[in-house]
């Protein structure tokens, strides 16, 4: 066990690098405006900005006893030192650090796919009505018909099931593969741009096991892939500064594929570091 003296350091500069994270989300909240990019890692995943503020060393490094995390949940004070009980973690959440374990253990071992090109946001506003789709406040670049034509012509080859849950009634079948939940851990693989998001949703369950400097490193990366993710569907973000990868061409997919090679080698090592602190608890 790690005893991290300059503590109030470390957390005055986590403190600076979530504000940079949550304030422009923050201050849009308070105007009542949304933002269909970055609105979904404060919607979808349910970590709350309060949250994100309270620093974790993670499990492992302890802290002086007089630390103010002797009085928060799952910490306990032994041998003059506070730090993240872990047997308590273990005893309450030991079936959820053993399926992250092994989520991250199979998509560790498993080869990408990179032929997908970002269908599954076309999947979700297939054959229906503008005013139906999910982000109806956004326009589509693309009519309708073209929409559906591109599903048709490119295909869907999802292999996220968080994704595939909501496609539209008709893409359903069009996907190559059926996905349920309990295949997931077969189904995940590293080249998906949601599992690399999820990677945030699964440290910050895991907290306070994990280090706050984990959670962000998996925040920022899910922030950045959600972009691409938008960037590549087939909404009009063009009033907010935000490009399209045209994936209904050649020169797109490619775009995309490229974007999915980057993304995959940056989200290997958080892979391996949330592996790590499960593998620390189960033993």
């Amino acid at each position: 066990m790690i005893v991290e003296r300059d503590w109030e350091r470390l957390q005055e500069r986590h403190a600076g690098r979530v504000e940079a994270l949550v304030a422009p989300h923050e201050l849009r909240r308070s105007r009542g405006q949304s933002h269909p990019v970055e609105d979904f890692l404060f919607t979808y995943y349910v970590y709350r900005p309060n949250q994100l503020r309270r620093w974790h060393p993670g499990a492992g490094t302890a802290l002086p006893a007089d630390a103010p995390h002797r009085d928060w949940q799952h910490y306990v004070v032994r041998d003059g030192v506070v730090a993240a009980d872990v047997a308590e973690v273990r005893e309450r959440r030991g079936p959820l650090v053993e399926a992250v374990r092994r989520l991250m253990r199979g998509t560790l071992d498993r080869p990408a796919r990179h032929g997908c090109f970002g269908m599954h946001e076309w999947a979700m506003v297939y054959r229906l009505e503008p005013d139906a789709v999910r982000h109806a406040a956004w326009p589509l670049r693309l009519p309708a018909r073209d929409i559906a034509g591109t599903v048709e012509d490119v295909g869907l080859r999802c292999t996220h099931f968080d994704a595939y849950r909501f496609f539209t009634a008709p893409a359903v079948p069009r996907n190559a593969t059926v996905l349920r939940r309990e295949g997931q851990l077969a189904d995940e693989q590293p080249g998906c741009l949601h599992a690399g998001m999820d990677l945030y949703k699964w440290a910050y369950k895991l907290t306070p096991l994990t280090s706050s400097s984990l959670v962000l490193d998996a925040f920022e990366l899910a922030r950045d892939i959600r972009y691409v993710d938008m960037q590549a569907s087939p909404y009009d973000l063009g009033d907010l500064g935000i490009a399209p990868i045209p994936v209904e061409r050649p020169e797109g997919r490619a775009q995309y594929v490229a974007a999915q090679r980057a993304f995959a080698e940056r989200a290997r090592p958080i892979r391996q570091r949330l592996l790590e602190v499960c593998e620390n608890v189960t033993g």
